[in-house]
């Protein structure tokens, strides 16, 4: 690396946070216990009945079979690896790779979640109401992590160019992945981890409908305790 990488710390978060559309079912393959390094096989015996099988389970080669997990739940851990899109990038990757990020607090999962729909709601120019619904994903994280919380350039509101770059060399060089602060929910600290294997398989909590004003995000209500909150 031409430059010094960031210092490297341990996190450890007893309950890491993470939030998904609630529309987005499980991938048999992933949620099987069949060996992650047949996965490419079977779809492809697979595909011969169910053309689909391939978007389904998204770009397998993204990620070593070593780095793979499988299992009941494994879905939501591997789905943010093989879903990607250049037209989805986000602070710590261009999105011609996966990252699965998280949050040290629920609200602060919340609030991220809520500034990036909010962005996507404006552009397509939806109308105000309740709209998507989505889930929490609790699990936890124990890494040595490469800390960016002191480095102003890493946490730009508008701007991912800086992070990014830094991210493609990190990974490339073994990194776990990235601890940094929430820029949208202030106190609040997040992760993007690099590789599906290196964090449990999480486990679902609540789920929230997000209110969409015509302008932001204003609100999401708790569909187990119906409490609204406002943002």
């Amino acid at each position: 690396m031409s430059t010094p990488a960031p210092a490297i710390t341990r996190i450890r978060w007893p309950r890491a946070y993470r939030i998904i559309r609630s529309a987005f079912p499980p991938i048999d393959l992933f949620e099987d216990i069949a060996d992650p390094r047949d996965w490419e096989a079977l779809a492809s015996i697979e595909s011969k009945t169910n053309p689909r099988i391939w978007e389904q389970i998204g770009r397998l080669e993204l990620v070593p079979s070593s780095r793979r997990v499988s299992g009941p739940g494994a879905s939501l851990l591997m789905a943010p690896f093989v879903h990607i899109s250049t037209d989805r990038p986000g602070r710590f990757t261009d999105g011609t790779y996966g990252v699965y990020s998280a949050a040290n607090a629920e609200e602060v999962a919340i609030r991220e979640v809520a500034h990036h729909f909010g962005r996507a709601m404006a552009n397509s120019r939806e109308t105000a109401g309740w709209t998507s619904q989505f889930r929490v994903l609790i699990n936890a994280i124990d890494l040595d992590l490469h800390d960016v919380r002191a480095l102003p350039a890493m946490h730009h509101a508008t701007s991912y160019e800086a992070p990014q770059a830094l991210a493609r060399v990190l990974r490339a060089n073994s990194s776990n992945g990235i601890v940094y602060q929430s820029v949208r929910a202030a106190g609040g600290e997040c992760a993007a981890i690099f590789w599906p294997n290196l964090i449990p398989i999480p486990l679902q909590g609540d789920h929230y409908d997000y209110h969409w004003d015509g302008v932001r995000v204003d609100m999401v209500r708790n569909c187990r305790t119906h409490a609204i909150f406002g943002l």
